[in-house]
């Protein structure tokens, strides 16, 4: 009886689906030469200069356009078909990698040069990040989709398992320009995947927001869900401090071991490894630790391995404790990926995972040149110590910022409303329109009703609303009045249709307090009404026309 959630659990039951499994499939190959242009960049600034700084600048390159253009892809990844947005990316990926194998061939690579093509290459990988991570759920049912989160995060750790250490072989008999070409070689079967791909694309009833819109309406979702702000605040104060040991992985492998290239793809390959093993273990943890417990052990642990590598002179140790440093980086990054995917309803998802990757990645870049300027000044081991130190600070977070129950809002999407009555000539950018709703409301009910409203004020807010207020009339106490802004009257629309079926459960508690046989009441003005009377020939049938088909519902049945 138990059978089936097991098989739904573990992590290969998203590979039984077979869009997934050529997507995971051509993806691995597309992390391997990623992880294989990265050993060679790195190697060959280490050999273009002496500067550490430099050095840790090759991943800053690659990581800051992550954290530079996220929202942005994500609200594209939203608006548009997130198969083309993959595509699109993957082309300008492409592009960055064989324009530097080109220079690189014809000996025309600078330091400068460098970091340049790797941030396009870069900039092309954050731009598919949210469109890829955003349409897994499209790819695997609901049950499957925390397998799938973490066989994506093994996907590239396998490619780090193995691509740095080939990575190395190649650079150190053909050179850093034979890992550019490869790296260019391999996105090519994920373009013809993702071409292949017959995704079945919903079109919204409603017109596509514009980007600077989509991007603020992503922005206020994430700073009106307090369980969201938690998690990419975690994540960013791990990205700065855990970075250190990926930043300044070249050095360990040139100062601390006195190893060349191959030493550092072996280290690599090691970290990378460790990834897999913690990758392949978050079901569990997920299930005896809470996210609070689990995120302090992997500090706690990654705190130690930071340690044991700095003060490490031995390859065999130093690999080791990169297992540890490993498992443990992916399994907090892991849990911090599965509790922003899961608490995102569909509509925000690509902007809540670009949120993600920024802070990730954000934290990396900032991270690796705040390390790269203690490396210059302090070394290598004393960089790694201070690290290694603020790591197992960092559980003091949850002091205040405790991470939340994960997947609290993944659920299927709450049934559609129909459209509210008009009869006032109104077109898509008609506004700001002002919605306010009259409750009657025991005395004695008073406070519980205030502390509902609350949380009613966050859903508002975060589907789209501004200007919240609660008021009490004072002459008549029962009565109370919610009021809120919309922009436009296509704002309203998609305002009233993006609360998630808890979201909905929570404005029907509110609705529940309200007393006497009529129902709520409802108004929605307009707070700016002049285009509305500058015509002679207002009529209804006019405004029905110029947006949606109008549909009559009862005032109380929806806000």
């Amino acid at each position: 009886m138990t059978e089936p959630p097991k098989r739904s659990d573990s992590i290969t039951a998203p590979l039984r689906h077979s869009v997934f499994r050529r997507i995971w499939l051509a993806s691995l190959l597309s992390n391997l030469g990623l992880l294989i242009q990265g050993v060679g960049a790195a190697w060959a600034m280490t050999q273009m200069t002496s500067s550490a700084n430099k050095v840790a600048l090759v991943q800053t390159a690659l990581m800051l356009p992550i954290m530079l253009i996220s929202m942005p892809a994500g609200a594209i990844a939203d608006m548009h078909d997130r198969r083309v947005v993959a595509l699109v990316s993957l082309l300008i990926s492409l592009t960055g990698a064989s324009a530097l194998t080109a220079l690189a061939w014809l000996n025309l690579v600078t330091p400068n040069a460098l970091l340049l093509f790797c941030f396009i290459v870069g900039t092309g990988m954050a731009l598919m990040g949210p469109a890829w991570q955003a349409s897994v759920s499209e790819q695997v049912p609901p049950e499957t989709l925390p397998a799938a989160v973490a066989l994506n995060g093994i996907s590239y750790n396998i490619a780090r398992s193995f691509g740095p250490a080939i990575g190395g072989i190649i650079v150190a008999t053909s050179g850093a320009v034979a890992a550019f070409a490869v790296n260019a070689v391999l996105y090519l079967p994920l373009l013809v995947v993702l071409f292949l791909w017959r995704r079945v694309h919903e079109p919204s009833r409603l017109p596509r927001e514009r980007l600077n819109r989509a991007m603020v309406s992503g922005v206020r979702y994430i700073t009106n869900s307090p369980s969201i702000k938690i998690v990419l605040t975690r994540t960013l104060v791990t990205g700065i401090i855990g970075g250190s040991v990926s930043a300044l992985m070249p050095l360990i492998a040139r100062d601390l071991l006195h190893g060349g290239a191959q030493t550092y793809g072996v280290m690599l390959g090691a970290f990378g490894m460790g990834a897999v093993i913690g990758a392949l273990n978050i079901g569990t943890v997920r299930r005896q630790l809470s996210g609070e417990a689990a995120v302090r052990a992997c500090a706690i642990s990654l705190a130690g391995a930071i340690c044991a590598v700095a003060l490490s002179t031995s390859a065999i140790l130093t690999a080791i404790a990169l297992v540890l440093a490993g498992a443990v980086w992916m399994l907090a990054v892991a849990l911090f990926n599965i509790g922003v995917q899961l608490s995102a309803p569909r509509w925000v998802a690509g902007r809540s995972l670009a949120a993600f990757q920024a802070a990730i990645a954000g934290g990396i870049a900032i991270g690796s040149w705040g390390w790269g300027h203690l490396t210059d000044l302090a070394g290598v081991e004393v960089a790694l110590l201070v690290s290694a130190g603020l790591m197992a600070l960092s559980p003091l977070l949850g002091i205040w910022l405790r991470m939340p129950p994960v997947g609290a809002r993944h659920e299927p999407p709450a049934e559609a409303l129909a459209d509210p009555e008009v009869r006032l000539s109104l077109t898509g950018r008609s506004g700001p329109l002002v919605v306010e709703i009259e409750y009657r409301v025991a005395q004695d009910n008073a406070r519980a009703f205030h502390n509902v409203m609350q949380e009613v004020q966050l859903s508002r807010q975060r589907n789209g609303a501004y200007g919240w207020s609660i008021a009490r009339d004072i002459a008549d106490p029962e009565l109370w009045t919610e009021r809120y802004h919309c922009p436009t009257w296509l704002d309203y629309l998609r305002q009233r249709n993006r609360p998630t079926q808890s979201e909905r459960a929570l404005h029907q508690r509110a609705i529940d307090f309200h007393l006497g046989p009529e129902p709520i009441r409802v108004r929605r003005m307009l707070e700016r009404p002049f285009g509305s009377v500058r015509w002679k020939d207002d009529t209804p049938d006019r405004a029905a026309n110029e947006v949606l088909p109008v549909v009559a519902t009862a005032a109380g049945s929806s806000t």
